[in-house]
Formats: C-alpha cells, structure tokens, sequence
C-alpha cells in the first residue's frame, strides 16, 4: 500500500472537458499522473463512486467549499479521483457544480487504485472493484500525507481534515 514518503503510481486517468481550451480537446482527455503532478501541491481525495450518497452529499461539496482556502494554503490543484468512466465523471462534475476548483478524474479500469493498494471490493453489492475512501496532499507527485478511511467511515479524508495538514 502507498505510504507517506512515496511517489504516487505512474498511470493514465481520464477527465472529461467540456470546453475546448489549452491543449485540451472536448470529451475524454488523458491525464498522466506523473506529469500532471510534477511541480505542482495537488489535494487528492479519492472515493468509492460518483453520484453515491456520502461521496455527493459531503465529500465532493467539502473540497468545493474550501477551494479558496486550499489555494491560500498552497495548494495548486484538487483532484477527485473515482473507479468511474469519463462521462461519468463529467456528468458528475456538472452535477455538483465543481467548474474549474475540482478535477474530476477517472480511474476507469481502477489501475490507479489497484496501483496504490487502496482498493475497495464492492462485489457483493453490485458495484465491483472501486477505490477506497482517502485522501493525501501531493509535492510534486509524492505523497506527503494520507488519510485513509475505515470501511464505510466518513471521518479523515474530508477537506477540513486535509486543510487544517496543509496550514500545520
């Protein structure tokens, strides 16, 4: 399992856009994780699914709500990373609202998560293998903290809780 002190793992998420702009063509565009995070202090919550109760009705707005307060504290970038497609992701951005604070980023083939061994098996109900529930802060791609949540706990990787590891 990825631990403090680690690089986060080399691999290839998608982010759906829906506005041209920046070398970025709309629909589905590669992000490659290790170039994406180089230079750069990236706040990286990761969660079981989009449009799932906890992860729409707590996660996602929290980030979205301390995004000015992340940026004062240096953070460069937030990313939301889900075992979902790229439409999904993009419907669910539209969704909850989260423009330009918030990239949506999908794990489609949880290669990203199975990568960081912070895999959650959701089988038995229905929903199959999806990403555990945590979040870390990010330095130029390496891990410099990392929340992760008990099974079906809300508790350490919510924004407040990553804001307050950022400003300490």
């Amino acid at each position: 399992m990825i631990q403090v002190g680690d690089k986060i793992p080399a691999a290839t998420l998608m982010e759906y856009v829906e506005v041209e702009g920046n070398g970025c063509s709309i629909g589905p565009n590669p992000v490659d994780t290790t170039k994406a995070s180089a230079g750069k202090t990236i706040a990286l919550f990761a969660l079981p699914g989009a449009f799932t109760p906890t992860c729409s009705a707590q996660h996602v707005p929290g980030y979205i709500q301390n995004f000015e307060a992340l940026k004062a504290a240096g953070v460069d970038e937030i990313w939301c990373l889900s075992v979902n497609d790229a439409f999904v992701m993009g419907a669910w951005a539209r969704d909850q609202q989260t423009g330009t604070k918030v990239r949506m980023l999908a794990d489609g083939d949880a290669a990203f998560a199975k990568a960081t061994g912070l895999t959650l098996d959701l089988t038995g109900k229905g929903l199959g293998l999806r990403s555990n529930r945590y979040s870390m802060l990010l330095k130029d791609g390496v891990v410099t903290t990392l929340n992760i949540e008990g099974p079906g706990k809300f508790e350490v990787s919510d924004a407040t809780t990553l804001l307050g590891q950022v400003k300490g």
